[in-house]
């Protein structure tokens, strides 16, 4: 019988009394809930200590890119705005505050007027967290504020940048499989036997009207598709990270709206390859494809479906400036820095830390950016 932490007997018990849960909910309690999940209790997952790397924990230069990035937009809406008094830079999912800390620094030294007029907004809904972050931010108390929801910002919508850096693949997903015979999806979910969390299909009354509400962004299956494509064959979808998007476009008054993560375009989800989706599970740097092992214990993420977060925010009036690869956004940042010194004297570890950023092997090419602007 599979040894159950606090968190895997507060799953059993809901699973127990809804017969089979949504991965979406075992997702969200095993990464959100509010005492004992991954994101409450692992202040220092990402790094060489952690469970995985991100662009932030290779060293500052991200930050660095990304603040002259942030000063050329803001320096822009200045000028054709010159009565806009402040300007934000709303970051959602800053974990510890390391990235926030990174770009305020490089604000402060590098532009001191146009630092001087921003205020530095956190989306946080975890109060632990926002504890985290706070402690890292100390210096920077006087620009900071930190709000729960979208929802809780003040009334006026803002004139800034809107960002984030690998939360979208943590949100919640759906996770559906293929039924050859009947040539439709059904819905996989969570149930307990014998103790231990097992797969287990959705019961048919909340498969139809569920699966088309929960995956309005997938594309029609060609009739040759559909004839050809193996039974069981696996996708997720995230309408929570869809509506989060949209929630973002609807706070901005003019400027941007961007994302790095790794993820995949609608015609991607359907390559040979992806037969059993993109949901992984991470604990020490190591992959695993046990999802439903160690709840609260270990990272769960699935790639972000990319097309349904641009049509997202185009629904929402936004227009797309820029999808491609991490690799690519950051050399052209670095290409316009560099005209003007803009980063300063650059040295071996910026070396090293640029290569990782960028080089394929590493995160340039798994990695992508979305801008979109108002």
């Amino acid at each position: 019988m599979q040894e159950m932490n606090t968190l895997a007997e507060i799953i059993r018990a809901e699973a127990a009394q809804r017969g089979v849960l949504t991965f979406a909910r075992f997702m969200e309690l095993a990464l959100y809930h509010p005492e004992l999940g991954y994101y409450e209790t692992q202040k220092h997952s990402p790094g060489r200590r952690g469970d995985f790397y991100t662009s932030v924990s290779t060293g500052e230069l991200f930050g660095h890119l990304l603040a002259f990035q942030f000063s050329e937009w803001l320096a822009g809406i200045k000028a054709i705005h010159p009565q806009i008094k402040t300007l934000h830079l709303i970051e959602a999912g800053a974990h510890d505050g390391t990235l926030a800390s990174d770009i305020l620094k490089w604000l402060q030294s590098s532009c001191p007027e146009l630092f001087a007029q921003i205020e530095y907004r956190i989306i946080e809904p975890s109060t632990r967290r926002q504890t985290w972050q706070k402690e890292t931010l100390r210096p920077f108390a006087s620009r900071v504020r930190w709000f729960p929801h979208f929802n809780d910002l003040p009334a006026l919508r803002s004139n800034g940048i809107i960002f984030s850096n690998e939360l979208l693949d943590a949100f919640p997903v759906h996770r559906f499989g293929w039924d050859a015979k009947r040539k439709t999806w059904f819905e996989w979910g969570v149930a307990v036997e014998r103790g231990k969390f097992i797969w287990a299909r959705m019961p048919e009354a909340h498969d139809s009207s569920h699966i088309i509400r929960h995956m309005p962004s997938l594309p029609h299956l060609p009739v040759e598709l559909m004839d050809v494509l193996p039974d069981g064959y696996t996708i997720e979808a995230s309408p929570s990270a869809e509506k989060w998007w949209r929630q973002a476009s609807g706070v901005l008054d003019r400027g941007w709206v961007m994302t790095f993560d790794y993820g995949l375009t609608s015609g991607e989800l359907f390559l040979p390859g992806r037969a059993h989706g993109s949901l992984r599970s991470y604990s020490r740097h190591r992959a695993s494809d046990d999802l439903l092992a160690n709840a609260g214990e270990q990272d769960i993420t699935a790639h972000v479906n990319f097309s349904a977060i641009r049509n997202a925010g185009q629904e929402a009036g936004l227009i797309t400036e820029f999808f491609g690869s991490q690799a690519e956004f950051l050399v052209e940042i670095l290409a316009n820095a560099a005209k003007t010194n803009a980063l300063g004297e650059w040295d071996s570890a910026r070396t090293r830390q640029f290569q990782t950023l960028t080089h394929p092997d590493h995160l340039g090419r798994a990695f992508r950016a979305l801008v979109q602007t108002r």
